[in-house]
């Protein structure tokens, strides 16, 4: 194995953990809804702006995961995750402002 592979666990590794919470948050498998909708209604806030329909809150709070995620990724390069979790909250973080953009327009 060569020398300095082998990356410490610390604050960069974080962002791998957010970007799982965001994704967990945001998506929704089969014909369920996103686990990010059950959270909301259980707090007692609703997802959608308009009862079922609207602009999606769900798509606006993953971004609260997403980019923390990027910024610790970022800041913290030589932990052990840190560049897999900035890069992929790069990219959940761009579909997710352009869908909120295209929301308020």
């Amino acid at each position: 194995m060569k020398e300095g592979r082998n990356k410490e666990i610390g604050l960069g590794s974080i962002s791998l953990l957010l970007l799982m919470f965001g994704i967990l948050f945001s998506f929704s498998w089969g014909n369920t809804e996103a686990f990010g909708d059950t959270i909301l209604r259980f707090l007692g806030f609703s997802p959608w702006s308009n009862g079922d329909t609207g602009t999606h809150y769900t798509i606006i709070y993953s971004l609260i995961f997403f980019i923390p995620a990027l910024i610790l990724g970022h800041n913290y390069k030589s932990n052990f995750g840190a560049k897999w979790g900035r890069n992929l909250a790069l990219i959940m973080i761009i579909p997710g402002l352009i869908l909120v953009f295209y929301a308020i327009i």
